[in-house]
């Protein structure tokens, strides 16, 4: 992945020759995928090593920085459905598509994988809060008259608050009152795997602080050039928030759930794509609604039928999957079918 990185300096060179914005978008895709994996991989490392509490105050806040800060950087461009987009697709890419690819990896080479059902279950009951949050917003759209419809960034406000609480609840409870349901992160073959064996603290500060620094200007290239880039596609601004940001923002969690799979730790790879799933809807969607009123731009939670659809779709195909404490690679083709189906249906909607 990180060949990827000679496409960094390629969205700055596009933008001062001059090149259609097509290319740029494409350009900042392929520029911040291997940023993304380096942020990631800088965090994991820092958390793991500078202790619990640090840890997980470091992981909330940089764990999924890369679409963050897309999310960010769309807000302030004024692109709030690209920003809604994003959230929902960075939910069902990795209930789904992470998820699913995973179970597929690792059931081509072990007949069956097992993996801790409580922990499991615990987030998928998390990601059904998300779908909730969702629902609510929706219903209270369409109950409400015109005249109250501002209530609905006041709404969204509340539920960002509550949505918060819950995840600093869901931390206490997986490090601390329940931790032993939950594989830690510190494993010699996972830090081979995502290749920071050998990194000092020091390296992993500097790079986390230069891999941040360029997403959030590689972001901006990207969010000013998505509606060009659909417009000369013919794609929407939607599928291109649900699909093809939020893949660019979750390239290094797929890779690394993948890895895991095929070693046969599947409580660690759901741990990345359910982990990964659930902050984005109880961290990363209230940051973001909380960002939207400080820069004057309110936004709600309600989202068009088919983004909720899609959210309680992931969920149920998700308990389904959960329930029994193992899987098969046919169970991660399920998975990735519904994806695919979501997908169709994105584009043409």
């Amino acid at each position: 992945m990180n060949y990827l990185l000679i496409f960094v300096p390629l969205p700055i060179l596009a933008q001062l020759l001059g090149w259609p914005p097509v290319i740029i978008f494409f350009a900042s895709c392929l520029g911040i995928v291997p940023l993304a994996g380096l942020l990631g991989k800088a965090t994991e490392y820092l958390s793991d090593r500078i202790g619990e509490g640090p840890g997980a105050l470091l992981n909330a806040t940089f764990g999924n920085a890369c679409e963050l800060i897309i999310g960010l950087s769309a807000l302030h461009a004024g692109l709030t459905e690209v920003v809604k987009a994003s959230i929902v697709g960075s939910i069902i890419g990795n209930v789904l598509l992470v998820l699913g690819g995973s179970i597929l990896a690792g059931g081509l080479r072990y007949e069956t994988q097992t993996f801790n059902r409580t922990a499991a279950t615990t987030s998928a009951t998390l990601l059904a809060l998300a779908a909730i949050s969702l629902m609510v917003p929706a219903v209270f759209h369409f109950a409400v008259p015109p005249e109250r419809q501002l209530a609905e960034s006041w709404l969204a406000l509340a539920i960002a608050v509550v949505l918060l609480v819950t995840y600093v609840l869901s931390l206490l409870f997986s490090l601390k009152t329940h931790k032993h349901l939950y594989v830690r992160s510190v494993d010699p073959e996972a830090d081979e795997a995502i290749g920071v064996t050998g990194w000092s603290i020091r390296r992993s500060v500097i790079i986390l602080a230069a891999a941040t620094g360029l997403v959030v200007v590689l972001s901006e290239y990207l969010v000013h050039a998505v509606e060009h880039t659909a417009q000369a596609l013919g794609m929407t601004q939607m599928f291109i928030g649900v699909i093809l940001v939020a893949v660019v923002g979750n390239a290094a969690e797929h890779s690394t759930a993948v890895l895991m799979a095929l070693k046969n730790k599947m409580d660690l790879s759901i741990n990345i794509a359910l982990g990964s799933g659930s902050q984005i809807a109880l961290f990363v969607a209230p940051v973001l609604v909380f960002a939207s009123f400080l820069l004057g731009r309110p936004m709600n939670l309600f989202f068009s039928p088919i983004e909720v659809l899609s959210i309680w779709v992931s969920v149920i195909i998700l308990s389904f999957v959960a329930l029994d404490g193992e899987c098969n690679w046919l169970e991660g083709i399920q998975l990735l079918a519904v994806y695919a189906i979501l997908g169709a249906a994105f584009y043409f909607a």
